[in-house]
């Protein structure tokens, strides 16, 4: 029997996103998926009319990141612009390939409640804040900074 895939994590990653996701409306489609320097790779969304969480995998779980019509933002950049960077499990450590899809659940569930049911509004001041001051948590004035 072969390892899985970059494909197969995905996808089973995906039903745990999707026990948070599925009840407000989100359904999942697969993206693009091949081999590249690093390895092989999958992506995909989680998408309800404008709003569209983009997911990639290679070895774990990736870059996480949301949209709502034109405003754009990752997932860490709006935790650590909303504050609730020191709150979040995604990313962090993992010892299986479904540990940061787990962690990205819980985050989800506990961070993104206007994104996922609300008007956008409080996901979009995140984001104009980010777009303000992009470097506000980059480099070494930045540690420690809330």
């Amino acid at each position: 029997m072969s390892a899985p895939t970059p494909i197969d994590h995905l996808k089973a990653g995906s039903e745990i996103l999707l026990r948070v996701l599925e009840p407000y409306g989100f359904s999942f489609n697969q993206g693009a998926t091949g081999v590249g320097s690093g390895g092989g790779f999958a992506s995909g969304t989680f998408v309800r009319g404008d709003r569209i969480i983009e997911v990639h995998f290679r070895y774990s779980l990736g870059l996480v990141s949301y949209r709502i019509g034109e405003a754009v933002i990752d997932h860490e950049n709006y935790l650590r612009f909303a504050g609730y960077w020191s709150e979040r499990r995604y990313p962090g450590f993992s010892s299986t390939p479904m540990d940061g899809f787990t962690a990205l659940a819980h985050d989800l569930s506990a961070f993104f409640t206007d994104f996922m049911t609300g008007t956008g509004e409080q996901f979009k001041g995140v984001v104009a804040a980010y777009a303000a001051n992009p470097s506000r948590y980059k480099g070494f004035s930045a540690l420690g900074r809330k």
